[in-house]
Parts: structure tokens; C-alpha cells; sequence
């Protein structure tokens, strides 16, 4: 199975609650899953994006951080 969505946080992150609201938004509109993945289980992860959490990918592409931009989510699933 391959999972179009991906929201990158980490503990203690207050943007990062919100942006699993956005995501479960999202899911529920388009019908498509996402996963949680905590960039302190991955070093990779960690460094590229450590500074800038929460990210979106969407197909493993950054779509964006800090923020979920619905609408624009939407509209991206749907191309």
C-alpha cells in the first residue's frame, strides 16, 4: 500500500496538534489516509527537517511546513 500522505512531527511540538486536526480534516474530505512519523526515530529526517516542523509530504514531495494548507491539500490530491 503506498501512503500519499505523511505528516513529519515531533514531542512537544504545539503547532504539530494542530496540524493532525488539519490532516485528519483532509483525510476525511478526500478519503485518503495519512501516517504520523516522529523525525526523532529517523537522523535523516531529523536534520532536514528538525527546524521546521510539522511537514506535509505528499508523495514524498514537501508540500509544507509549519502550516497544513488545506485547500490547497485538497486540490493537490485531486491532480
Amino acid at each position: 500500500m503506498v501512503v500519499r500522505l505523511k505528516l513529519l512531527t515531533t514531542k512537544d511540538c504545539h503547532l504539530c496538534v494542530e496540524a493532525r486536526s488539519a490532516m485528519a480534516r483532509v483525510s476525511q474530505h478526500s478519503g485518503v489516509d495519512w501516517v504520523e512519523i516522529d523525525v526523532a526515530t529517523d537522523d535523516h529526517l531529523a536534520r532536514e527537517y528538525g527546524d521546521r516542523l510539522p511537514v506535509v509530504l505528499l508523495d514524498d514531495k514537501e508540500h509544507g511546513y509549519w502550516r497544513v494548507e488545506e485547500e490547497r491539500l485538497l486540490r493537490d490530491l485531486r491532480a
